[in-house]
């Protein structure tokens, strides 16, 4: 199968690239190559910049393809361009897009039907800075472009959840591994919310899998919602860093509620923390009926820490300075919450001999 990718320098993109290249397709990327990514065996690339309407129609005149795989789209006038321009170069098309698409998340469950925010297929804000408020209706505007141009029966639209693995650059899963490798207390909140991040190369497989069947429509890209919580993110994160180098840490869960009035910002300064009705109701029948099948996020954890741990580093993003607590503001916190529920401070006991919970 020949298969162009829009990008494919970072997270998403380049494991989409490696596990087609993997299952043996003639694989093109299209993007600025000013992202050192090394691209496996074969997969051909062709430099151009996709906010110019000269490189686009140069790539199309590079086709045809089977299918378009657009991974970085995320300004709605951009994505109309080449969508409208690989339409007669390309069979179908799949776009990535994201749980913010749907305008009642985080503060409801979402499924395929819920809501999604108003949007302009020819909006272009101007600005490239990532807006964490603007993302959501952006990426509904690409959709919409891209069903304009390919139709509903030749497009694919997958909305997954968080996403987590090696070469994540966004900072999340990274900043609680380096985290845990400091040891000392660690404010964690929420041990008994269930979470659902997807491991990076159970995406990449299914949207693959898909692909081979020649699937179109919408899905939501997530584990079950009952697989995995937040408990066990951190306690994995644990694991993985600190026991093996016989350092002290102390997971020191504190009341949501209480924390909400201490001025962590949610989301960022811990990690995958929202404090909402649903921030991972996400719905995923659809996509476990169509085969998608999600590992255990201890695994997600415990390869992303070998990946780092052997040297791997992510492109650099102004997102990834987003993430994480300050140290100062960490102690604190979590002094004012041992204070208040008449704890001792200080560690009480290894990280080896703490049980989740």
């Amino acid at each position: 199968m020949r298969v162009l990718v829009l990008g494919g320098s970072w997270f998403v993109g380049r494991t989409v690239i490696e596990e087609a290249s993997g299952r043996g397709h003639d694989v093109t990327v299209f993007n600025r190559g000013v992202t050192p990514s090394p691209l496996p065996a074969g997969v051909r690339r062709i430099v151009g910049d996709r906010e110019s309407a000269a490189d686009v129609r140069s790539l199309a005149r590079s086709g045809p393809w089977d299918v378009v795989i657009d991974v970085s789209g995320s300004v709605p006038a951009v994505v109309r361009r080449s969508a409208s321009a690989l339409a007669d170069v390309a069979e179908r098309c799949v776009f990535v897009s994201t749980i913010s698409a749907y305008r009642e998340w985080p503060h409801a469950p979402v499924d395929e039907n819920s809501p999604v925010w108003d949007a302009d297929p020819d909006n272009d804000p101007g600005t490239r800075r990532w807006d964490p408020d603007a993302y959501g209706p952006l990426k509904v505007g690409c959709e919409i472009a891209c069903q304009e141009a390919f139709g509903l029966r030749r497009l694919l639209v997958l909305r997954p959840h968080v996403v987590l693995g090696r070469y994540e650059y966004v900072g999340r899963l990274p900043w609680w591994l380096a985290r845990m490798r400091q040891g000392g207390q660690v404010l964690a909140p929420a041990p008994d919310r269930a979470i659902q991040p997807i491991d990076v190369r159970d995406l990449a497989q299914f949207l693959l899998d898909c692909v081979e069947r020649g699937d179109s429509g919408l899905f939501n890209v997530a584990p079950l919602a009952e697989a995995a919580s937040y408990s066990l993110m951190l306690h994995a994160c644990m694991e993985a860093t600190v026991v093996s180098a016989q350092r002290q840490v102390e997971l020191v869960w504190v009341d949501e509620d209480w924390l909400l009035g201490q001025g962590v910002t949610q989301w960022t300064e811990l990690p995958l923390w929202r404090n909402a009705a649903a921030p991972w109701g996400m719905n995923v029948d659809r996509a476990y009926a169509a085969g998608l099948r999600c590992r255990p996020l201890a695994d997600t954890v415990y390869d992303t820490w070998a990946w780092l741990r052997d040297g791997g580093r992510a492109v650099d993003h102004q997102r990834f300075a987003e993430h994480g607590i300050a140290a100062e503001k960490e102690s604190a916190i979590i002094g004012r919450w041992l204070t208040r529920t008449g704890r001792a401070g200080g560690l009480s006991r290894p990280a080896s001999s703490q049980t989740p919970g």
